[in-house]
C-alpha cells in the first residue's frame, strides 16, 4: 500500500533538489564556550576575522540566567542581587532630614496660600 504524501510539502518553490548542499556561503567562524557557575557549557559562535578584543568575557548563561564566562577552571562569580528599594528609601538616600522637613514645610505653605488659609 502507498502513502499518498506530498513530496514537496515544507520546502520553497525553487528551492532545487532535497538535500543539495549548494545554498549559500557559509562564512568561517571560531566557536567560543562559556561556563556558569553551575558547570553549564555554553557555545556561541563568532566570525573568523573578528579582533579577539571584540568577543565578550562573559556572557548570560541561557540555562541558568547566571554570568558565564571562557575559563571553566573559575567562572564568574554569581553577582549579588541588591534589595528592592522603594521609592522613600531613595527619596533618604538623596536627602537629608533637615532638607526633607524644609521640602515638606514649603509644599504645606503652598497648599495653603492656595487654599487661602
Amino acid at each position: 500500500m502507498a502513502t499518498g504524501g506530498n513530496a514537496i510539502r515544507g520546502t520553497r518553490v525553487g528551492a532545487g533538489p532535497m538535500g543539495e548542499q549548494d545554498h549559500g556561503y557559509h562564512a568561517d567562524r571560531v566557536s567560543i564556550s562559556y561556563w556558569d557557575a553551575l558547570g553549564n557549557e555554553t557555545v556561541r559562535h563568532f566570525a573568523a576575522g573578528i579582533p579577539e578584543d571584540e568577543i565578550p568575557e562573559t556572557i548570560d548563561s541561557p540555562h541558568s540566567g547566571l554570568p558565564a564566562g571562557r575559563d571553566q577552571k573559575n567562572p564568574p562569580a554569581i553577582a549579588k542581587n541588591e534589595p528592592y528599594k522603594t521609592h522613600l528609601a531613595y527619596v533618604k538616600e538623596r536627602r537629608t532630614e533637615e532638607e526633607a522637613e524644609t521640602l515638606l514645610d514649603d509644599a504645606l505653605q503652598q497648599l495653603r496660600d492656595r487654599r487661602g488659609q
